[in-house]
């Protein structure tokens, strides 16, 4: 017998990775799903009363859930450790304690925080050299979907008593407080790298790890250990100078050795470390004036995989029969315009290259959100520049390297996506001929969310291609996130071909190298080519650029301000005043 669907209200500090996968399951499960975010109780109160809702589900807040909702409705929480751990910093405790394992627990609501009875709960390994953000993102957020699922399984077979807890990991199993300042805090003098690794990841992401770097008080993120090789090139250094620059990193002598620090927060008045401003920026541009004054550690793109750099390429399979493996992993999937030039450097390396097949591989946590917002903001208080300037450039930035992926007509193309793809990262991937992803995988395809934004990479173009005219509008007013499986049923993407990240790689290769090796490999390039030279005959690539950038241009130069006031308060953290009613069904 079929479980009955249900009315699922998902109460939220925001509509993060985690809300949305959650979104997006429930639904493809058959259950009614709106979203309210958490800003105050009377909206939360308004919310259960207007929707109605069989069971509340809480996948992130930083408030309690008001009694009067919890004694009304079976309310879920999605905890992020363990059950027994209890407390805000769950995550940040169990990296800088350099646990290997963890798990995610699904709870329900009561007055003490985080103590009610547990309805389901999923052990998670915590892989070498795991950030906050990524364990999050990945490991996490998997878990959670698997443990909410068994959650209201339960709950649909009126089982409103959780079953017996399973045998838990090894865990103290009691309150742990919120992370100091002082036990993230960055001393290059008296903590060796290792132990500056484990601080800065179980900030990444937020609030990030204190220090001083080239004599300004600011936030630490994106840590990399520096390799055997580096650290025999670079210049000496105390601890904690600068040394040497690569990409958007500072290479920062410790104790023991270095480490590369990609980005940073400075602080917003001198000194005061406990105020970082609101823009995470590649540490050479938010301390340019001192990047400036060091030397630049260059590596080639074909290198060995413990030298640290954004970019990477390979090749594998036989001689006849190659395929170019360019991996790029920039932080938050934020695309800038140096990263872009960076890119299209390497895509034209690539293209030098003799393969058969060429596949795009983002990073881990994302393929690519477009362009940089933060990197935007900066350009607001630059002498001489502006935001609109700085979007300008960022968006020809990125059109360029779409158009270089689409004008690939000697070779099959493939983009392989690890994590998530939103805004003109998705439509970067579009140009590709194949699109890979995994179950895990989130996709947005829109910019509407970001005030309006009418968007270029050529969307105009790739999206009709794949999902018709009809189907482009309404993905493109729809705003809603989309997943990979999804994606796949509506031919939005080639293939879902995994089930998560740690199988999608030697899978997505094995493809690859198969694609390669087809008899009819020549026919599928000659075909490619004739399609696009049929394509340009009927409305040139230049034309939808000339169209699509036409319109950013107002979004960017015109009367409308809606782009500029949604990317501020995006970059600003600005708490929600209402929850928009694409998500709030029940408004």
């Amino acid at each position: 017998m079929n479980a009955v669907p249900l009315r699922i209200l998902l109460l939220s500090h925001a509509f993060n990775g985690l809300t949305q996968r959650l979104f997006c399951t429930l639904r493809e499960a058959g259950h009614t799903v709106s979203v309210e975010l958490d800003i105050a109780d009377a909206v939360t109160e308004e919310a259960v009363a207007l929707f109605r809702p069989d069971v509340l589900i809480a996948p992130i807040l930083k408030r309690r859930i008001p009694e009067s909702v919890w004694r009304a409705v079976v309310c879920l929480v999605v905890h992020p450790g363990p059950p027994g751990d209890r407390g805000p910093s769950a995550l940040d405790h169990a990296l800088l304690q350099g646990r290997s394992d963890w798990g995610v627990t699904v709870l329900q609501a009561e007055a003490d925080f985080d103590a009610g009875p547990v309805w389901a709960w999923r052990a998670i390994a915590i892989p070498p050299g795991s950030t906050k953000a990524g364990l999050y993102r990945r490991e996490v957020t998997d878990a959670a979907v698997l443990a909410v699922h068994e959650a209201l399984l339960q709950f649909q077979r009126g089982h409103h008593a959780p079953q017996a807890t399973p045998a838990l990991p090894p865990h103290d199993g009691d309150w742990q407080p919120l992370v100091t300042r002082e036990q993230r805090e960055i001393d290059w003098a008296l903590i060796d790298t290792a132990e500056a690794l484990r601080r800065i990841r179980s900030a990444d992401g937020a609030p990030g790890a204190p220090a001083l770097l080239c004599g300004q008080a600011c936030r630490l993120f994106d840590a990399h250990e520096a390799s055997a090789e580096t650290l025999h090139r670079a210049p000496a250094g105390t601890p904690g100078t600068a040394v040497a620059r690569r990409g958007p990193a500072l290479l920062v002598r410790t104790r023991d050795a270095a480490l590369w620090i990609g980005h940073v927060r400075l602080a917003e008045q001198p000194g005061l470390s406990d105020t970082p401003s609101p823009l995470k920026l590649p540490a050479t541009l938010a301390l340019a004036d001192a990047a400036a004054a060091l030397p630049e550690l260059d590596v080639p793109l074909m290198r060995d995989p413990k030298e640290w750099d954004e970019l990477r390429y390979d090749e594998f399979g036989d001689d006849a029969l190659r395929v170019g493996w360019l991996a790029f992993d920039f932080h938050n999937g934020a695309l800038s315009e140096r990263q872009a030039a960076r890119l299209l450097q390497a895509i034209e390396f690539a293209r030098s290259r003799p393969t058969r097949v060429l596949v795009l591989v983002g990073g881990r946590d994302f393929f690519s959100n477009g362009i940089h917002l933060h990197e935007i903001e900066a350009a607001a208080t630059r002498p001489g520049d502006s935001a609109a300037d700085a979007s300008w450039r960022h968006i020809n930035a990125i059109d360029d390297v779409a158009l270089a992926t689409l004008m690939f007509t000697d070779r099959l193309t493939i983009a392989a996506m690890q994590g998530n793809a939103g805004a003109g990262g998705c439509f970067l991937a579009l140009a590709a001929d194949q699109v890979w992803a995994h179950e895990a995988v989130l996709l947005n395809p829109h910019y509407k969310n970001m005030g309006n934004l009418h968007g270029s990479e050529y969307w105009t173009h790739l999206l009709p291609l794949r999902v018709g005219e009809a189907g482009a509008r309404a993905l493109m007013q729809g705003r809603l996130p989309i997943s990979a499986t999804q994606a796949a049923r509506m031919g939005l993407i080639d293939a879902c071909i995994a089930a998560d990240a740690h199988s999608f790689v030697p899978q997505a290769l094995q493809r690859a190298l198969a694609l390669a090796a087809a008899p009819d490999w020549a026919a599928q390039v000659a075909a490619k080519a004739q399609r696009r030279a049929q394509q340009e005959a009927i409305r040139p690539l230049a034309d939808h650029r000339s169209a699509e950038l036409a319109r950013m241009h107002r979004n960017f130069y015109g009367f409308d301000p809606s782009y500029h006031v949604a990317r501020h308060h995006f970059v600003h953290r600005k708490p929600h005043a209402w929850t928009p009613r694409h998500l709030a069904i029940h408004r």
